[in-house]
């Protein structure tokens, strides 16, 4: 096990998967995909993320309830929604989870440019690596 920050990247969409754990490699990161909800919580519980990057759009299940929770499970690290919502459902998503106390970044609208989640990721690389 490598001693980089682990970024969880949830999302369905595999191309756009690969492609942010390719701007978390290069960031210094250790990426994780997961594609569904059963994923996600095996991965959570598997990787113990240091930050993870949402997509609020999945199937069988929505944002909000990844956000439930890693809230629930007193998720201290940074979470960056990542979605190809409108604006407005991104922002209350945003808003719903620094109501229970999430650190939120973002969001970043789809399509994501690599440059701009580049710079994000570098921003929330957490100072101290375990």
């Amino acid at each position: 096990m490598s001693n980089l920050p682990r970024l969880l990247v949830i999302d369905d969409e595999p191309a756009l998967a690969d492609f942010m754990a390719a701007a978390a490699r290069m960031t210094g990161f250790e990426p994780t995909i997961a594609a569904d909800q059963k994923g996600f919580v095996r991965a959570y519980e598997a990787v113990t993320p240091d930050v993870i990057a949402l997509d609020l759009g999945m199937p069988n299940t929505d944002g909000v309830e990844f956000i439930r929770f890693l809230a629930d499970h007193g998720f201290a690290g940074p979470v960056l929604i990542v979605s190809g919502f409108d604006r407005r459902v991104l922002e209350s998503a945003f808003r719903l989870g620094k109501e229970l106390g999430l650190r939120m970044a973002g969001p970043l609208e789809k399509p994501v440019r690599l440059d701009e989640l580049e710079e994000l990721l570098a921003t929330l690389k957490p100072g101290q690596v375990r």
